[in-house]
């Protein structure tokens, strides 16, 4: 009952078939996802019991989704690949707060938010997007506050430590690539010195406009840095300069543009390669923006919020198996020629159709 068939047999027989239908049931439903109601849908040919062990079950992770992905991947994958970098806050404010539904501060929203934070690296090629790793942010740790005398959570382990281990195991996956791309929350001079020495790979970061670098290498020695946003060169040049810590030169761009309210918007790129003009840096960093399409469809079309699980390992699993919904709905629209969304509205006018059809029977 799988939407697609996209691996395998050989692969497939290896794969739960609970994964298979819950995915597909993420893909298919428009209202809350619960182990009964995918139990109704499937004619109870299995119990809520069955589904809920499943969730509660084995723990899914990165492995397992590279696992089911690879065949995907190899098919798309190039030596120009990207991958790209980001995580995404997902709110759970009716769910009781445990080491992943905690609080997050949300740049976007400019406040602290209850609910899940995601790291995600999604590979693109070729026109095609495939999250190939990801890791929930785990606020494992519990302190108290002195001045409020609260209790707060925070993690052991950062996102930029996430990152690189991310990182590595697409490494280990031998996942062929050139450009890792990532927002300026994840521009630190470990990352890109992480990259582009140990890695052997490029990237192109955004940069915050008070990041400091220096001009010349005899600057760079004599500690003389000085702010991006003060630097001399105007929108669509290009400038090598060092940062402070980082072994190798990085050229730098500034590009501006108007935002869609009328304001002018000011983006400084730093890459690692230095053979790129200024077209290419920008052109390469445009694609980045594909992480926040995948962001917007997990929460719009896999139901990444919608599921009333209560302990970490159901949580987990539920966002792991969005994830990989994720994945068939890409496969389906490379098919199909139709985004997430007009796949979305296919389906929902079908069940309609559907519905509208078993009224008019019962009516009669």
């Amino acid at each position: 009952m799988a939407c697609v068939d996209w691996v395998p047999n050989e692969a497939r027989a290896m794969k739960n078939p609970l994964l298979e239908l819950y995915s597909d049931y993420l893909i298919s439903s428009f209202g809350l996802i619960t182990a009964t109601g995918l139990s109704l849908l499937l004619d109870n040919e299995f119990s809520h019991d069955q589904i809920t062990r499943f969730l509660s079950g084995e723990d899914y992770t990165s492995r397992d989704l590279w696992a089911l992905v690879k065949p995907a991947v190899r098919a798309v994958e190039t030596d120009d690949g990207v991958l790209i970098f980001d995580d995404t806050i997902q709110e759970k404010p009716h769910s009781d707060e445990n080491e992943i539904i905690a609080w997050h501060f949300d740049h976007c929203a400019n406040r602290t938010v209850k609910g899940v934070n995601i790291l995600n690296c999604l590979y693109h090629a070729g026109g095609v997007n495939v999250p190939v790793a990801f890791e929930i942010v785990h606020k494992d740790l519990q302190y108290c506050e002195i001045e409020t005398k609260k209790l707060k959570r925070h993690s052991a382990i950062t996102k930029n430590e996430h990152l690189r281990q991310m990182l590595r195991v697409c490494q280990q996956n031998q996942l062929r690539y050139r450009y890792v791309l990532t927002d300026n929350w994840f521009s630190s001079k470990e990352n890109m010195a992480f990259i582009k020495v140990d890695l052997e790979k490029e990237f192109v970061m955004a940069l915050k406009s008070n990041r400091t670098v220096a001009l010349a290498l005899e600057d760079k020695r004599q500690g003389r840095f000085v702010r991006v946003d003060a630097l001399p060169p105007e929108a669509d040049t290009v400038l090598q300069v060092y940062i402070k810590g980082l072994p190798f030169p990085v050229a730098l761009a500034k590009q501006v543009f108007t935002n869609k309210d009328g304001s002018i918007g000011v983006l400084y790129l730093a890459t690692s390669d230095l053979l790129l003009d200024y077209g290419r840096i920008t052109a390469i960093y445009q694609k980045r923006w594909n992480v926040e399409v995948f962001h917007k469809s997990v929460k719009s079309n896999t139901g990444l919020a919608r599921s009333p699980t209560h302990t970490v390992r159901t949580q987990s699993n539920h966002f792991f198996a969005s994830i990989y919904a994720f994945s068939k709905l890409e496969l389906l629209k490379l098919k199909h020629q139709m985004n997430h969304f007009a796949l979305r509205s296919k389906l929902y006018i079908k069940a309609l159709q559907a519905s509208f059809a078993e009224l008019q029977r019962l009516a009669a």
